[in-house]
């Protein structure tokens, strides 16, 4: 696996990768827990396809795919912690800018404040999900079971990859010019930049850097 340190501000940098998606059919024998998770997760794609297209035409109905917009794009986020879950060794490829002891110690203050971040949020989105059981009556989609439900995944996952980050990868530290680009690009304007990050995201073969990059950064005014 290869992960990178990307600068999104001035002595600020995330964690970010592009993992291979993962395949939601259940194995052959899958019990009926992983049966609902899979009926649930395509339903749930469902929902955020629908959201996407923006067709909703009441108050309520656009507020709900604005929250589900917004989930989608942070479970997204999430991945890169997802995919440390299990991996043996990464390869963290770092800005210049950065001496690859500094980056490592970036790296493990991250992945800390993630698995404190995580497992907080997995014991309150949990309690949450439970006391949503009450809207399986209401007819229709329960979005906010659903809402709830794919938090607490979400957070577990990222928690599990946290701590494995921290405590059973090995990693191997690379540092590239070329990513040392997107720190002098965080105060240019997005319609400014916009080529030159597409230009950077090619060369480092990760095309959904661009768009991670516009939500990430943090201009220094």
């Amino acid at each position: 696996m290869i992960a990178y340190l990307v600068p999104v501000g001035k002595h600020r940098f995330e964690l970010y990768s592009e993992p291979l998606e993962e395949s939601s059919e259940p194995q052959r024998g899958a019990g009926r827990l992983q049966r609902w998770f899979h009926q649930a997760g395509a339903q749930w794609h469902a929902l955020v396809e629908q959201a996407r297209r923006g067709v909703a035409i009441s108050r309520l109905a656009r507020w709900r795919d604005r929250v589900i917009c917004r989930l989608a794009e942070s479970i997204a986020e999430q991945r890169t912690l997802w995919a440390l879950r299990g991996c043996s060794s990464v390869t963290l490829v770092a800005p210049t800018i950065l001496e690859p002891d500094h980056a490592r110690a970036i790296l493990n203050a991250a992945l800390a404040e993630a698995r404190r971040h995580h497992g907080r949020w997995l014991v309150i989105d949990g309690s949450l999900f439970v006391g949503s059981v009450v809207f399986f009556f209401v007819p229709g989609p329960n979005i906010v079971a659903y809402y709830f439900l794919f938090r607490l995944v979400g957070h577990l996952q990222s928690w599990r990859g946290a701590r494995d980050g921290l405590e059973r990868v090995t990693w191997q530290v690379e540092s590239n010019s070329t990513l040392s680009e997107l720190a002098t690009l965080v105060d240019v304007p997005k319609a400014a930049r916009a080529s030159r990050v597409a230009a950077i995201a090619a060369r480092l073969n990760i095309p959904r850097l661009s768009a991670f990059f516009d939500r990430a950064a943090m201009p220094s005014s």
